[in-house]
């Protein structure tokens, strides 16, 4: 990419930033100057060389008035306002959280002075109407998941909110092309800047399984938090066909223990002896359990781009998703399956096809997967796409 340097502030809330977040700001570190801006300060990991900017949490108060002192102070000192100084000590005397925290937000990007104020998520638009009322900054806001594909349209205030707010947005980050299009449907103009960059991963880090092979019993897998949209009362449908057809299986959720939907659904179908909800695991656990399972079950109903699927597919486990959100980016008859959304009978029937497929058959679209995976998710093209986006919108 270029030389231009630029001072990019990343605001998600928090410190502890997700991982796809993690690896953008290691990469833009090198070129770049980044700024950290969150509420909640819980990050053991902070990166090198990365000026994180706590704002204070409306749960830890003691902590919010000392910051909020600050900011008032360098308000005064190094910005020469007066009036903002003044305010927060108003609110401190008030004990108004919310009205601290913004405003220790806006002063943090005085302060910063970004050319890029990067927001990561839609909920977070609201703090930062201030921003997108000045020209000295340039406000992107990245489309990837929940936010942006569902909660929109099952929220008539949040819609409306954000087609007042998206049109001041000065670009947007999208994780596929299919959110690009969600993204579309809130907002579209002719000269919007709207740039499709996909997750990128350290595809070293992520071991190929060479062995592949199944047992007599399928051992399948979903990872993701028991919440609607991901489909996995589809799948314990789906689950129910395997059973009544006699093929034999094992279902792993992880991440769903002691959800009561699910277990009822489980005992209402007669499940108990085939399915399994467990735990939140660690990341790295997450791993090595994939590569002691058959096969990836992926029965979202909404999605951007999931990075489960993905890691699925470095490691060499097969995947059977539905075609949703980013998907169909990622699955098609040479990478795995896919089926169509809400539909049991399709899962049950792309599972019992999966079960009696050759193992050289599924070794090729393993192999392909992977590669679909190298080409298209690596963290060198995330970064120079990312950056590629922030120059084009400060020219």
């Amino acid at each position: 990419m270029g030389s231009q340097k630029l001072n990019i502030a990343i605001f998600d809330g928090s410190l502890k930033t997700t991982a796809f977040i993690q690896r953008l700001i290691i990469g833009l570190s090198q070129r770049h100057t980044i700024t950290v801006l969150g509420f909640a300060e819980n990050n053991p990991n902070p990166i090198k060389n990365i000026h994180y900017v706590p704002l204070g949490s409306a749960t830890a108060l003691g902590r919010l008035l000392f910051l909020s002192l600050g900011f008032a102070v360098r308000a005064l000192f190094q910005l020469g306002k007066p009036q903002q100084f003044f305010r927060t000590l108003g609110l401190l005397f008030r004990l108004n959280r919310q009205a601290l925290q913004q405003q220790n937000f806006n002063i943090a990007l005085q302060l910063a002075k970004p050319d890029i104020l990067h927001v990561q998520w839609p909920s977070l638009l609201p703090w930062c109407e201030a921003a997108l009322q000045q020209n000295n900054v340039k406000v992107v806001l990245s489309q990837r998941g929940y936010q942006n594909n569902v909660r929109p349209f099952v929220t008539k205030e949040n819609l409306d909110y954000l087609k007042q707010v998206y049109p001041k947005i000065d670009a947007f980050h999208s994780v596929s092309k299919a959110m690009s299009a969600t993204g579309d449907s809130i907002y579209k103009a002719h000269n919007k800047i709207d740039k499709v960059v996909y997750s990128g991963f350290n595809i070293a880090d992520f071991t190929y399984r060479t062995n592949y092979s199944k047992g007599d019993i399928l051992n399948i897998l979903s990872i993701g938090r028991p919440h609607w949209v991901k489909g996995y009362a589809d799948a314990l449908q789906a689950c129910a066909l395997l059973k009544s057809e006699g093929i034999p299986f094992t279902y792993t959720i992880v991440g769903a223990n002691g959800n009561e939907e699910l277990l009822y659904r489980i005992h209402a179908t007669g499940l108990q002896d085939k399915v399994v909800l467990t735990d939140k695991i660690p990341q790295q656990r997450v791993y090595e359990l994939m590569q002691t399972q058959d096969v990836l079950l992926f029965p979202s109903i909404a999605e951007g781009l999931p990075n489960v699927v993905v890691e699925a597919m470095l490691l060499g486990l097969p995947v059977i998703g539905t075609r949703c959100g980013g998907i169909e980016e990622l699955l098609d008859d040479t990478t795995g399956s896919i089926v169509p959304t809400r539909t049991p009978k399709a899962m049950a029937e792309a599972i019992s096809v999966f079960y009696t497929t050759p193992i050289a058959t599924i070794d090729t679209q393993r192999a392909l997967a992977r590669k679909r995976v190298e080409v298209q998710h690596t963290a060198t093209q995330m970064i120079d796409g990312m950056e590629a986006l922030y120059v084009e919108v400060t020219v």
